[in-house]
């Protein structure tokens, strides 16, 4: 999900963190992983080892704007994903529209039935929100990227979702969240098991949720106050989970035109 982009911290704005549109750029950048250099003259392709270099290092650059570290293993999955990612390419999780509240030509928000489906999940609790979305999204990339008992490449989906709580009065979000990717469509019968124990294939249950759709950089700030905001345009809130919420990116958190939804689970 968050992920699926990393930037998380309020304030002066670092280097963006590694999201799915920096992976767009790279490979739509002339210099990033093709044969054409800056002035659009063919040039001899890079060696595989300079390429996973070059990429291992921008990762790098930019993770130490958010104390997080990157390591060495991380160059072939960075590597793979960076080939593999195109938007066209990327499989939506798919959903019932069951209504959408409107006023004035916006949408305030939508009520969806999410269907029963198995996700790869990992749990993280680091000191910072941005640290935990970060490496959590790592430990996926790793399994989306061959490191799987299939050994191939299972494919990007849309959004990657962050499970987050808040803490009993409701005023700030806890340590505790979960990283979620959704399995491919052709994967949810015998979903390749993962390499790393950390994450876990789980099925979620039908779901039902009121979700509202934002821009704008995802820390715990913002989160807590798209909560409140959804809380108070919904009609009946306390028919939905009062600790659980989940955050849905679909693009770079970084980008000028982010899009972000925050997610209410109806009560089952």
């Amino acid at each position: 999900m968050q992920r699926e982009g990393c930037r998380m911290s309020g304030g002066p704005e670092p280097p963006a963190m590694i999201t799915l549109e920096d992976l767009d750029s790279m490979t739509e950048d002339p210099g990033a992983d093709s044969a054409y250099n800056s002035n659009g003259s063919l040039e001899e392709e890079p060696m595989e080892d300079e390429q996973q270099e070059r990429l291992l290092t921008y990762w790098q650059s930019v993770g130490r704007g958010h104390q997080v570290d990157v390591p060495e293993d991380m160059a072939e999955p960075i590597q793979q994903l960076t080939r593999n990612n195109r938007q066209q390419e990327r499989e939506t999780v798919p959903f019932l529209l069951l209504n959408r509240k409107e006023k004035c030509g916006e949408v305030l928000y939508e009520k969806r039935q999410y269907g029963k489906a198995k996700w790869a999940c990992v749990k993280m609790q680091e000191e910072q929100y941005e640290q935990s979305i970060c490496l959590g999204f790592m430990k996926i990339m790793k399994y989306i990227c061959e490191q799987n008992s299939s050994g191939v490449y299972l494919g990007m989906t849309i959004p990657i979702v962050t499970v987050v709580h808040t803490n009993e009065s409701q005023t700030e979000l806890t340590r505790s969240v979960t990283v979620a990717y959704y399995l491919p469509a052709e994967l949810q019968g015998m979903p390749p098991q993962p390499s790393d124990s950390d994450i876990i294939i789980e099925e979620w249950p039908p779901t039902v949720v009121y979700t509202r759709g934002f821009s704008g950089v995802t820390n715990e700030e913002s989160i807590m106050r798209e909560i409140s905001l959804l809380a108070e345009l919904l009609e009946s809130p306390e028919l939905c989970l009062q600790d659980t919420f989940i955050m849905a990116g679909y693009t770079n958190p970084a980008a000028a035109n982010r899009q972000n939804e925050i997610w209410f689970l109806q009560r089952s």
